[in-house]
C-alpha cells in the first residue's frame, strides 16, 4: 500500500503490528452461497416469501436506485444460513460464538461506512416479518425485534426501521424494500430501537451516599471530563434483569421469538479476564479509553443476554463497519469477530467508488523523516503544544500560540478548502463543504475551536477567527454571527443522553445560546427553553448539511476525541486529525466519518463518478495515487417537488397490482396481429455446434434428434401449457403474486372442456404467426418450457377480449394504498436535463427528462396542445406502475407520462391519457404495449370509479402535437367513456 514515499510504510506509521485474521467463516461461507445464487428460482429451497423478495430486489427499475452487490450479498449470505445451509454451517457459527458469546447465536455482516448499513437491516426485518406473518408456527421467523445502536444519534434515524413511520424505508419510493401487496404483513413487524445505555439497571430507591456498600453492582456514571465512572450500587436498589428488559423493550411484550439487531456491534462483546487476556499492555494514555470500551460492552452484551433469557432468541444480527475487538476486550485490538459471515470492507467500498476517495499526504519537503509530518501529526508535535484533558490541564494555551506545526496544517487544509467550496458554489451547490477536526480531549479542542472561529480574550473584546470561512465573528462589526459556522462538539457525552460535563459546557457556552437564539427566531420561545443544550448541540450536528435544517449553515466541526457514530452527513470534504492513532482499526473509524457520497447518480458511463474528501493527520493505510489532487465538486443536486398552490393541476391514478381476465362462455376467439408473430432462426438458438478437441478429430452437435419429434406433440404441450398457464376458471388474478385476495381459490380449475378449442389456435398460430425461415426442427424446440412461453403468452393475448367495452377484464388495485397522485412528489436529483413546467399544467415544478424527444413531447404539451392539456405529470418518482408478464415472469413498467386532456367527450369528466414517448421497440416493449391496451386500460375502466383512461404511443418527435389530436378526434379515446 503506497502509504507515504519517503519511508518503509510500518516505520513511518509506528502503528501497532497486526497480523491478518483468515475468517474461515467468510472463506466457508461465500462461495457457497454464490453457487445457490446463480441456481434457477426454483432450486433455491427457501419460502416463496424470501423467493419473491429475493427476485423484487433484483428487479430492475422496481427503485431508484438499485441495491448495491454487497448489500444483497449480506442480505443474501443470513438467508442462506437460515433456509438452505446444511446443519454443519450453522454448527461453524456456533463454534465462531463460543468463545466470545456463549449461549448467543450471534452473525455479524461487515459493510463500510456509506454502504447502506440502514437499508440492510430495513431487508432482514422485512424478510423475517413476511414470512412470520405467512408462517406463524415456524420457528425461523419472528415479527418482533430489537434493534440496539451505540448513541442517541443513530437510534433517532433508525426509527426509518419502524414499519408504522411515515418515512419508513420499507414502502419509501427510492428504496421500495417491500412490493406493495406485502405491505400489510408488514405492518405487524413490532420495531423497537434503543441505544445500549439503556440496559443499564436503574436505581430503583435513590439513597444517601453515606448508606452505600462496596458490595453490590457496578453502575456507570458520567465523570466530570466526560469519561465513564464506575460506581458500585447494592443490588436490592437496581432493577432486576426482568425489569430492564421489560422496560427497554416493553413494545414486544407477549412476543415469543425476538431478533436482536446490533447496529455498529463492534461494541458489543464480552471481554476476556485479565488472566487469559491476549492484548498487549494498554499504554498509560489508553487506559481511559480502554476501560470506557470494556464497561460498555459489558453493559451491552449483558442487556442482549438478558434479552435471550427471557425470550426465545432465534438470532442477534450484527451490522457493523469495523466488526473488530476494541482495546480493553482482552483479545488483540482489531482481531475480526470470528462470527463475521459476509465482509465487505472500506477498501472493497473504495475501490467500488460507493464512499469517497480519502486522499492523504505522501511526501513532503520536510528533509528529514520517513513520511510527511501532516501524516502522523499528532505524533509530530512537541508534547506542550497540547494542553492535557480534565480540570488540572497544566501550562495555560492561548489560541494565538497555537503550535506552529499544528497551525502550518490547519491552514493547509484550509486553503484546500477555501477553492474547493468556490468550486461548489461555481457548480450551483448552495450547501458549504464541512472541514472536520477530531482533537483528543476537550481542553485541545477548545483551543482548537478558539483559534478557527474566534473567542472572547481577557480584556472581553472578541477576536476572529484565523480561518476567515468558519468565523464565527464577523470581522468588521466585532460580533458574534447570528448563525455560527463552526460548532464545537462532545459525541460521547451527547450520545450517552446525560448532561453535558461542566468543561464542555463552559466551552461550547456562546455557541448553544446562539443556536438556542436560532431556534427561538424558528420556533417561539417556549420551544427554545424547552430543549436542553445537549438536545440544541445533537439537532445541529444531526443536520449538518441539511437543507433548511438548524445546522445547515456549519461549515466546520471540532469534535472532542471521536465523531458520532451514524453522523449521516454526506458534504465532508476534509479531515484533520489531532490525536493519537494506534492502530489502522482507529484510523479507519475515524476517516470513515467523512466518506459518504453527496450523490449516487452513475455518470454517461454508468459509473459512480469520483468524489473525495483530503485527509490530514490520519495515518490510514491505503493505495494512494501521489500526484495532485484535481478539485471536483459534487454534482448540484436539485429539489423537484410538488407544490400546494398547483393543486388544480393534480393527477392522480389507481395502483393497480394485477388483473382478472374472464373469458366470455362461448368459444375462445383469437385475433393474431403484427404483434402475436414470433421470427426464429438458427441465429436465435444454433441448429448445428462443431466442437473440437485440442488434439484428435472434432464432432457436431445437432438438434437432429427433435426432427423425429411429431408436429402434433409439440401442439399439444404449447396447448397445454396455455391452458394451465392462463386459462384457469377462478384462478388467482394474473400478473399478481402468491398472497393477494384470499377469497379466490389460489390454485383454480383447469377448464379441460377448452382444450380442444385451444389446440386448434395453437395449430392456427404456427401456421399464420411463426417464422423458421426453413428451419422446420426449431418448431420442435417448443417443447421446451421457455419456448412455449413465448408461444403461450401471444395466444393468451391474442384470445383477450378485444373490445374494452365487453369488460371482460378487471383491474386488481391496491387495498392498502388505493391512489396514488403528483402531490406526492417530493425528491433531489443530480440530473441536470430538466424542464420547468408550467405552474398552470403541472403541480410539480421540473420533469426530469431522460432525453430530447421527452423535451420535446414537453414543449409540444404546453404549446400546441395548451387548449386540449387540463393537466400532466412525468412519471419520475412518481409511483406509477403496470404490472405485465414477459416470459413468464412479473414485471413492472413504468410509462413516460399521465395527461389530463380534454377530448370532446359528451362526459363530465377529462381523459387520463398515459403516453409512451419510443422509437425502436423490442419485444418486451410490445408486452407492455399490449398489457396497457388489453388489460390495464380497460381493467381500471370496468372499475368505473378512477375516471376514463386511454393509451397512446409516440414515435416521432416532429408529431407529437398532431399526434394526440388525432387519437382524440378518431374515436380511438371514446373507447374508454
Amino acid at each position: 500500500m503506497a502509504a507515504s514515499k519517503k519511508g518503509a510504510v510500518q516505520g513511518a506509521l509506528a502503528l501497532d503490528p497486526q497480523e491478518p485474521t483468515d475468517n474461515t467463516l467468510v472463506r466457508l461461507v461465500r462461495p457457497k452461497v454464490d453457487l445457490w445464487r446463480r441456481l434457477p428460482p426454483s432450486q433455491w429451497n427457501v419460502t416463496p416469501e424470501t423467493e419473491r423478495l429475493l427476485r423484487w430486489w433484483r428487479e430492475p427499475g422496481a427503485r431508484k436506485l438499485p441495491f448495491f452487490f454487497c448489500q444483497l450479498e449480506a442480505v443474501e449470505t443470513l438467508i442462506w444460513l437460515t433456509e438452505v445451509a446444511p446443519k454443519e454451517f450453522r454448527q461453524e457459527v456456533e463454534a465462531a460464538n463460543e468463545k466470545a458469546n456463549p449461549g448467543l447465536f450471534r452473525v455479524a455482516a461487515k459493510m463500510a461506512t456509506g454502504s447502506g448499513k440502514t437499508t440492510v437491516m430495513a431487508m432482514l426485518i422485512a424478510w423475517q416479518a413476511i414470512n412470520a406473518a405467512r408462517r406463524p408456527t415456524s420457528n425461523r421467523f419472528t415479527n418482533a425485534f430489537l434493534i440496539v445502536t451505540p448513541g442517541i444519534t443513530i437510534r433517532d434515524r433508525l426509527r426509518v426501521l419502524r414499519p408504522e413511520e411515515p418515512s419508513n424505508y420499507y414502502s419509501d419510493p427510492d428504496r421500495r424494500i417491500v412490493p406493495q401487496e406485502m405491505m400489510p404483513e408488514m405492518l405487524r413487524a413490532r420495531v423497537v430501537v434503543t441505544n445500549y445505555h439503556a440496559f443499564q439497571p436503574r436505581e430503583q430507591l435513590s439513597m444517601p451516599a453515606g448508606t452505600r456498600t462496596i458490595l453490590g453492582d457496578r453502575l456507570i456514571k458520567e465523570g466530570a471530563d466526560g469519561s465513564l465512572d464506575i460506581e458500585l450500587v447494592p443490588k436490592r436498589f437496581l432493577e432486576s434483569e426482568t425489569q430492564v428488559v421489560a422496560r427497554v423493550a416493553g413494545d414486544l411484550a407477549g412476543a415469543r421469538r425476538v431478533i436482536v439487531l446490533n447496529d455498529e456491534a463492534h461494541h458489543c462483546y464480552q471481554a476476556r479476564p485479565p488472566e487469559i487476556s491476549e492484548e498487549r499492555k494498554v499504554e498509560a494514555d489508553e487506559v481511559s479509553e480502554a476501560k470506557a470500551n470494556n464497561e460498555a460492552a459489558r453493559v451491552w452484551i449483558s442487556g442482549v443476554a438478558a434479552v435471550a433469557r427471557t425470550h426465545e432468541l432465534i438470532a442477534v444480527y450484527d451490522v457493523s463497519a469495523t466488526p473488530f475487538f476494541l482495546r480493553g476486550s482482552g483479545f488483540p485490538e482489531g482481531t475480526l469477530f470470528p462470527w463475521v459471515v459476509s465482509d465487505f470492507s472500506l477498501m472493497d467500498a473504495i475501490e467500488c467508488g460507493i464512499v469517497k476517495t480519502p486522499r492523504l499526504p505522501v511526501l513532503d519537503d520536510a528533509p528529514e523523516g520517513d513520511s510527511p509530518k501532516f501524516r502522523r501529526l499528532y505524533a509530530n508535535l512537541p508534547k506542550k503544544a497540547l494542553p492535557r484533558g480534565g480540570r488540572k490541564s497544566g501550562v495555560a494555551h492561548s489560541p494565538e500560540d497555537l503550535d506552529e506545526l499544528l497551525r502550518a496544517a490547519l491552514e493547509s487544509l484550509y486553503g484546500h478548502y477555501e477553492k474547493t467550496a468556490a468550486a461548489w458554489t461555481a457548480q450551483g451547490i448552495e450547501l458549504p463543504p464541512v472541514f472536520i477536526v477530531v482533537a483528543n480531549n476537550t481542553a485541545t479542542s477548545k483551543l482548537i475551536y478558539d483559534f478557527i472561529s474566534g473567542y472572547r480574550n481577557e480584556e472581553g473584546r472578541l477576536v476572529p477567527g484565523r480561518l476567515d470561512a468558519f468565523s464565527n465573528v464577523e470581522k468588521q462589526s466585532l460580533t458574534w454571527r447570528a448563525s455560527p459556522r463552526t460548532i464545537l462538539i462532545d459525541s460521547a457525552a451527547l450520545e450517552a443522553g446525560d448532561a453535558l460535563p461542566d468543561e464542555f459546557r463552559a466551552a461550547a457556552a456562546e455557541e448553544i445560546e446562539d443556536f438556542r437564539r436560532e431556534v427561538e427566531r424558528r420556533n417561539g420561545a417556549a420551544a427554545a427553553m424547552a430543549l436542553s443544550d445537549a438536545e440544541i448541540l445533537r439537532e445541529v450536528m444531526n443536520t449538518v448539511g441539511q437543507p433548511g435544517k438548524l445546522g445547515a449553515g456549519v461549515r466546520c466541526v471540532v469534535s472532542v476525541a471521536m465523531l458520532t457514530e451514524g453522523w449521516d452527513a454526506n458534504t465532508v470534504s476534509h479531515i484533520l486529525g489531532v490525536r493519537a492513532f494506534g492502530t489502522q482499526l482507529l484510523c479507519e473509524q475515524v476517516v470513515g466519518r467523512g466518506l459518504r457520497r453527496v450523490s449516487y447518480t452513475p455518470g454517461e458511463d454508468g459509473l459512480l463518478l469520483p468524489e473525495y474528501a483530503d485527509i490530514l493527520g490520519i495515518p490510514f493505510d491505503f493505495t494512494q495515487d501521489a500526484s495532485a489532487p484535481v478539485i471536483k465538486p459534487p454534482p448540484k443536486m436539485t429539489r423537484v417537488r410538488a407544490w400546494e398552490e398547483r393543486k388544480a393541476a393534480e393527477v392522480t391514478f389507481p395502483n393497480v397490482l394485477g388483473y382478472r381476465v374472464v373469458y366470455p362462455a362461448g368459444p375462445l376467439v383469437a385475433t393474431f396481429t403484427s404483434e402475436s408473430r414470433l421470427e426464429l432462426n438458427p441465429s436465435d438458438v444454433p441448429t448445428e455446434t462443431f466442437v473440437e478437441p485440442i488434439v484428435g478429430e472434432g464432432i457436431t452437435l445437432s438438434l437432429e434428434n427433435y426432427k423425429a419429434q411429431r408436429m402434433k406433440s409439440v401442439y399439444y404441450a404449447v396447448a397445454g401449457f396455455a391452458l394451465t398457464r392462463y386459462f384457469k376458471e377462478d384462478a388467482k388474478p394474473k400478473l399478481v403474486v402468491p398472497g393477494q385476495l384470499p377469497d379466490q381459490n389460489p390454485h383454480g380449475t383447469v377448464p379441460l372442456h377448452r382444450f380442444g378449442e385451444l389446440l386448434r389456435i395453437t395449430e392456427r398460430w404456427f401456421e399464420e404467426c411463426l417464422e423458421t425461415y426453413g428451419h422446420e426442427e426449431l418448431k420442435r424446440l417448443f417443447l421446451w418450457r421457455p419456448m412455449a412461453q413465448k408461444a403461450a403468452e401471444r395466444i393468451a393475448r391474442a384470445c383477450s377480449p378485444a373490445d374494452p367495452r365487453t369488460q371482460h377484464v378487471r383491474a386488481i388495485v391496491n387495498s392498502y394504498n388505493e391512489l396514488g397522485s403528483s402531490r406526492d412528489v417530493n425528491f433531489q436529483t443530480s440530473k441536470t436535463d430538466l424542464f420547468q413546467t408550467n405552474p398552470r399544467m403541472c403541480q410539480v415544478d421540473y420533469a426530469v427528462c431522460d432525453g430530447d424527444w421527452e423535451k420535446a413531447f414537453l414543449a409540444a404539451m404546453e404549446m400546441e396542445c395548451r387548449d386540449i392539456v387540463i393537466a400532466y405529470v412525468k412519471n419520475h418518482n412518481l409511483g406509477f406502475e403496470v404490472p405485465y408478464e414477459y416470459k413468464g415472469e412479473v414485471h413492472w413498467y413504468r410509462p413516460d407520462f399521465i395527461l389530463k386532456v380534454s377530448d370532446g367527450s359528451v362526459s363530465a369528466q377529462p381523459l387520463n391519457l398515459v403516453v409512451e414517448v419510443k422509437g425502436w421497440k423490442d419485444d418486451q416493449d410490445l408486452a407492455k404495449a399490449d398489457t396497457m391496451r388489453t388489460r390495464w386500460v380497460p381493467g381500471v375502466n370496468a372499475l368505473g370509479r378512477y375516471g376514463r383512461w386511454d393509451f397512446l404511443e409516440l414515435d416521432n418527435p416532429y408529431t407529437f402535437g398532431s399526434r394526440i389530436r388525432s387519437h382524440l378526434s378518431s374515436g380511438n379515446a371514446a373507447l374508454a367513456a
